[in-house]
């Protein structure tokens, strides 16, 4: 670039436990370049460029940044604003007017939909600017990405969940049903999978939005389970469809809520999982059926966070700030599976990333729809980091009964 000037960095979308890394990685990075004269944060993601509400985040220090860094959810804030070219013009004029050369967003497909919009702005007005998506998500569904970074730590999280739960109905069985966040991928609920040890142990059944859910045959699947071992585990991702793509939480309760883009709610209601579980009360006569609907803690849990994940999603934001300042490119940061397990960073176009969502391959999923594969087991299982528990049973020999042979 022939001049330098100002970077603004900001994060959009729902928080994780990491995406405070991909921050401090392109903050910290980017200061290494002389040609920056100020690195701005968006509070709010694209609200605050529109409104200005921005902090110098030149003037805070390293060892802040760092703590900030381990510390879960957006510390910029964070916005569910999905901008239009109107929005992303007056996001241009704030940018122009405050000598903004260096623009990065870390969110998921509708944050990398913007920066394409924007940098088509500057591109128009004849303006240097140089705009990076830095990935982020828990659904794991960005295209081009072998995994996003987000998806490590709430998969960690859910994996041990389900572990707690698989303890617990060892003690106590009965029906469980545990509602994971997944509107049209299923690669957070496919995780519970990797909480099975013991041949016995759940989840025995994992339902995602990539295959057509038939409440007849999820019955059959659960009778069949408990008739087995007296006890069923179920993951079902939220975004749950019948065959004509219609919710199942729809189909099952015509009182239904829609958030602010019309959308049907499904996270934080509970309704799928209650609907689930009286089906089966009434359908099959099991007295003991739970529900549980993990809705945000999923997201930024402090106490599950993959050091893999961690890594990765410092990586991507240091990558940002090198594409941007060295290579003086636009694109979308990449991450690419090599070998039996490394990653590398590419920079690709916005327009391959954006909007656009990635679903499970079919080679993860089941013949029967209600299982994951050992293939998908292979794929997430490093992406958990080095640190998993692990739960272990009594082995103690059985003594011999007396009066009840």
């Amino acid at each position: 670039m022939k001049q330098g000037g100002k970077l603004l960095i900001a994060q959009g979308g729902g928080p994780t436990a990491v995406i405070n890394q991909s921050l401090i990685g392109a903050v910290l990075e980017a200061r290494k370049f002389p040609q920056v004269s100020k690195i701005y944060g968006a509070i709010h993601g694209v609200s605050g460029i529109v409104n200005e509400d921005f902090v110098d985040l030149t003037q805070e220090t390293t060892h802040n940044l760092e703590s900030v860094a381990c510390t879960p959810s957006s510390a910029l804030l964070s916005t569910r604003d999905k901008p239009d070219e109107k929005y992303c013009e007056e996001m241009f004029k704030v940018m122009k007017a405050h000598d903004i050369r260096y623009f990065f967003y870390i969110g998921g497909n509708d944050s990398a939909d913007t920066v394409r919009i924007v940098n088509e702005k500057a591109n128009e007005a004849n303006y240097e600017l140089r705009s990076i998506h830095i990935p982020k998500t828990i659904d794991n569904d960005l295209l081009v990405n072998d995994h996003c970074p987000g998806y490590g730590s709430a998969a960690k999280y859910v994996v041990q969940a389900f572990m707690g739960v698989n303890l617990d109905l060892t003690a106590l069985p009965g029906v469980y049903i545990g509602v994971v966040m997944g509107r049209h991928a299923g690669f957070l609920t496919a995780a519970a999978a990797m909480a099975k040890k013991y041949p016995e142990d759940g989840p025995h059944l994992i339902y995602l939005p990539e295959r057509p859910f038939s409440i007849e045959k999820f019955l059959l699947d659960v009778k069949a389970t408990y008739e087995k071992y007296g006890k069923c585990i179920i993951a079902v991702s939220e975004g749950l469809c019948d065959s004509d793509g219609t919710p199942i939480i729809a189909k099952l309760n015509k009182e239904v809520e829609r958030d602010s883009h019309g959308n049907i709610q499904l996270s934080g209601t509970g309704q799928l999982g209650d609907l689930l579980a009286s089906e089966v009360k009434a359908k099959l006569g099991i007295k003991r059926v739970r529900s549980d609907t993990f809705g945000y803690i999923q997201r930024s849990f402090m106490g599950c966070v993959s050091d893999v994940d961690q890594r990765e999603a410092r990586e991507v934001g240091e990558k940002a700030a090198q594409f941007a300042l060295w290579n003086n490119v636009d694109g979308s940061v990449t991450i690419h599976r090599t070998g039996t397990y490394a990653v590398e960073y590419r920079l690709s176009k916005l327009e391959e990333v954006a909007r656009l969502t990635k679903s499970m391959p079919d080679n993860f999923i089941n013949q029967d729809g209600n299982y994951v594969t050992d293939a998908f087991k292979e794929y997430v299982r490093p992406l958990l980091g080095s640190q998993m528990p692990e739960a272990h049973r009594l082995r103690a020999p059985k003594v011999e009964k007396i009066l009840n042979k």
